[in-house]
């Protein structure tokens, strides 16, 4: 075996076996390796070597070595193998996520949930971005002889509601005049571009019937922000401690930065596009410094995109979460994209 060839092995057996046990490799435990036949002054040497360029690092005098971040980057970028799945892995999940299916939001949650329990980590999953989201439909319940609900659906399949009140009598007739007028001017509008200016503009055009459609209007307008803005649907926040590797001062910190969903959401939405670890220092929060960000992004209906993401420690099973995270994505896609077809 060449020596840069022999120094990735022992590099990968030290990540996997620190990953695995949580404990420090040692020269004499990688003896007999196979693959690596070579005497243990070689094996210290390479270490010695791997040390010195960063990729591993001896936590006490009297112990082994340990992966840095910049090991475990090297690691994930050069080494680390993928398996996918199995097909009873992936139907489990399949199923998992079918009996809560009846909207994007509780597949999303379904989805942050079967993540955590999978990978014993942190979970997170973004609702379809609202900045590719167009109004796929508006309709109206009435509530009461003054009230009633506009209720807008969204090319992702996001349903958003809002009550209104007026001051005249809301007949079943005059809902379906709005129905058919808002629906004639809103549909495949993007959800971004229904503020008060275009709000304006559209009570404009409705001529005489605009006095009976300020407040119907207000609730679409309302309804349409809601359906826009990117919410985070979580699980195992009570893990934290024990996934984070930090101290107690530490694990409140990320717990507080994840309870932020509006600075939450506007990280995972920074993420590529493409799957994704960011170890350490990688991360764009401080609050996650030693932590690893695995993400994934699912593509559902209209191609709106949202963010699937583990947040463990850096000592993470890598491939293990990858493949998981990559299987659980491509069926919330599916089964959105189901409910965006209905």
């Amino acid at each position: 075996m060449e020596p840069f060839a022999r120094k990735q092995k022992i590099l990968a057996e030290i990540v996997e076996r620190f990953i695995q046990s949580g404990e420090p490799v040692g020269s004499k435990s990688l003896l007999g390796v196979e693959g690596l036949s070579v005497s243990s002054a070689t094996v210290r040497n390479d270490m010695a070597e791997l040390t010195e360029k960063g990729y591993i690092v001896q936590p006490h005098t009297s112990a082994g070595r340990i992966p840095t971040q910049t090991g475990y980057r090297f690691y994930v970028d050069n080494i680390m193998k993928l398996t996918p799945v199995t097909e009873t892995g992936e139907e489990y999940i399949r199923e998992t996520l079918t009996k809560n299916s009846d909207s994007p939001e509780s597949i999303l949650q379904g989805a942050a949930d079967t993540l955590s329990r999978l990978t014993n980590c942190v979970a997170l999953a973004t609702t379809p971005d609202g900045n590719t989201g167009r109004i796929r439909r508006i309709s109206f319940v009435p509530t009461g002889a003054h009230a009633g609900m506009a209720v807008v659906i969204a090319s992702s399949g996001v349903i958003k509601t809002k009550l209104f009140r007026c001051e005249f009598l809301l007949t079943p007739e005059l809902l379906g005049v709005f129905e058919k007028a808002f629906n004639d001017t809103f549909a495949g509008i993007r959800l971004s571009a229904v503020n008060r200016p275009f709000i304006q503009t559209a009570a404009a055009g409705f001529g005489e019937l605009s006095l009976f459609m300020t407040a119907p209007l207000m609730a679409i307008m309302e309804a349409c922000e809601q359906a826009a803005r990117v919410s985070v649907c979580h699980s195992g926040f009570g893990k934290l401690m024990s996934v984070t590797g930090m101290d107690l001062a530490g694990a409140h910190r990320v717990w507080e930065f994840l309870q932020n969903e509006r600075d939450l959401a506007a990280m995972l939405e920074r993420l590529p596009q493409t799957p994704s670890v960011t170890i350490g220092t990688e991360n764009s929060r401080v609050e996650l410094s030693n932590s690893a960000v695995i993400s994934a992004r699912y593509t559902a209906g209209d191609a709106s995109t949202g963010v699937l993401a583990v947040v463990g420690p850096m000592r993470t099973d890598y491939a293990r979460t990858f493949s998981i995270l990559e299987c659980v994505a491509k069926n919330v896609g599916s089964l959105i994209g189901e409910l965006v077809e209905v």
